[in-house]
């Protein structure tokens, strides 16, 4: 097998301890030519001097800002473009990595000239024979990806063959050069959610196959800053769904979707919230002793997605709010 030359591109955002375990999965990688890139996204722990420490000989870059996750790959992306990269390994901060992933992806882009992006078979840290997910299918009647291989156990070769699909899940997208050529990079305006869906959205677009990879495994820890519907991944996942519609879906589709699904579900939302709101009102009164924790944070992810509804609205992209990251 020929060995091109791959950038592996890890964005860090106040993740060392993730990155740092990261890094030392990567350097069992069987695959030799290889560099990898850390992306520091504005951390204001102490992740550059820890990853500088242990790894000196990787390459960083300081953004001195949080860019988002797409803005911020994108830094890397041009840094390795600029390079000579050939293929490019978007990966996790919160992942550890099988070490025939980057011999995996290779052979599979090297056999199939087609093929622009491929997603790897992320298993759950936590789990480690059942899936996290392998990305999804575009569902034009629900206004959603469906999520393949969603917490499915990895059992009886049921998902060893590869699947074309319509984006692959973004914690691992292994992509051809040709691909940024042809469409550019990651839509900064998403920040956070739904742009690999749209990144390859709009490589299928040009011709290229996203496609998954079962021979590339990895454990993903799942961002636990998105578990339970936190208000900003409420909030993201609300204005960057309508984002997206608007970029990917005809003028009938979206009419359709706005009057089938997304008109009544925002009007059912901002129903909600106006009754959690009332009943937690109500309950202050009578239980003021009463740990009122859950029914504060559900009134805030009903809160937090309508604002991002707002904030599609009236065109703000960007990192959104302050008081969406509340704990």
């Amino acid at each position: 097998m020929t060995q091109p030359k791959v950038f592996i591109i890890i964005l860090n955002w106040n993740g060392k301890k993730d990155t740092l375990e990261c890094l030392t999965s990567l350097k069992k990688v069987e695959y030799t030519n290889y560099e990898i890139m850390v992306v520091d996204n504005g951390s204001s722990d102490d992740s550059v001097l820890e990853i500088q420490k242990q790894f000196p000989h990787i390459r960083l870059i300081e953004t001195k800002e949080n860019l988002g996750f797409a803005e911020g790959n994108n830094v890397g992306i041009r840094e390795a473009l600029s390079l000579g990269a050939e293929y490019f390994f978007l990966l996790n901060n919160d992942t550890v990595v099988d070490p025939q992933i980057l011999t995996a992806f290779v052979l599979k882009m090297e056999k199939n000239p087609a093929v622009g992006i491929l997603g790897a078979k992320a298993y759950l840290y936590d789990e480690p024979n059942k899936l996290d997910h392998f990305g999804g299918m575009w569902n034009p009647k629900k206004g959603i990806f469906d999520l393949v291989a969603l917490r499915q156990i990895d059992e009886l070769d049921k998902w060893e063959t590869p699947l074309e699909i319509d984006y692959a899940c973004g914690c691992a997208l292994f992509i051809r050069k040709e691909v940024f050529k042809t469409i550019g990079l990651l839509e900064p305006l998403f920040f956070l959610i739904w742009e690999e869906a749209d990144f390859c959205f709009r490589a299928r677009k040009r011709g290229f196959l996203v496609k998954t990879c079962p021979s590339a495994k990895l454990w993903h820890k799942v961002s636990a800053s998105f578990v339970g519907g936190k208000p900003h991944s409420t909030y993201f996942w609300w204005r960057n769904r309508l984002l997206w519609i608007e970029r990917n879906c005809s003028f009938k589709s979206t009419l359709s979707l706005y009057l089938r699904v997304l008109l009544p579900d925002i009007l059912n939302l901002y129903k909600l919230k106006c009754i959690k709101t009332f009943q937690l009102f109500i309950l202050r009164i009578i239980k003021p002793k009463e740990d009122l924790k859950k029914r504060k944070e559900r009134v805030l992810r009903y809160k937090a997605a309508l604002h991002g509804v707002k904030d599609y609205a009236f065109r703000k992209f960007g990192n959104g709010p302050s008081w969406i990251y509340k704990k």
